[in-house]
């Protein structure tokens, strides 16, 4: 093999490899049949989530994976796959993806690593349908206050 091939790969695995041990949540998905105009609909709604989208050989992927001790993702990396990487956010990627597949069959949500540890699809897909935070907090909110207004509205009625 060329000498400057493998340098370029061994870079590349580098820092994919940085970036993976960065990352609070990687999410690979499939998007072969993915038109042009599709996938950069999807790279732009995850650019604005602070998403990062990767794609990368396989076994590029593989080695990387394996540099910080994720045997498991590296092996479910087979077939075309790019990678939604997240520094910040733990569900963005997910969900984004997610979301996406929704309207578009062409993409399909894989597994992922989310806080260091391997996640399967179905983990990926429990994530991604997890409320957002305000919905949390309302909800949250809801429950503290309900019987609060129970008990206001018997004692009211214990009053007449």
């Amino acid at each position: 093999m060329n000498k400057n091939v493998l340098e370029k790969k061994q870079k590349d695995v580098e820092l994919l490899t940085e970036k993976l041990k960065r990352a609070k949540t990687v999410v690979s998905f499939d998007y072969p049949g993915l038109t042009v105009d599709a996938f950069m609909k999807l790279r732009r709604k995850l650019r604005e989530a602070k998403v990062e989208v990767t794609v990368f050989k396989n076994n590029i992927s593989r080695r990387a994976s394996v540099n910080i001790g994720q045997n498991e993702f590296g092996d479910s990396l087979v077939g075309a796959k790019a990678l939604a990487i997240s520094y910040d956010d733990v569900v963005a990627p997910a969900k984004i993806v997610y979301d996406f597949q929704k309207e578009n069959k062409a993409v399909k949500l894989q597994t992922g690593i989310v806080e260091g540890h391997f996640a399967s699809v179905s983990e990926i897909e429990a994530l991604a349908t997890i409320p957002s935070r305000e919905t949390l907090l309302a909800q949250l909110a809801y429950s503290l206050q309900a019987p609060l207004y129970q008990l206001a509205f018997c004692l009211d009625k214990i009053e007449k």
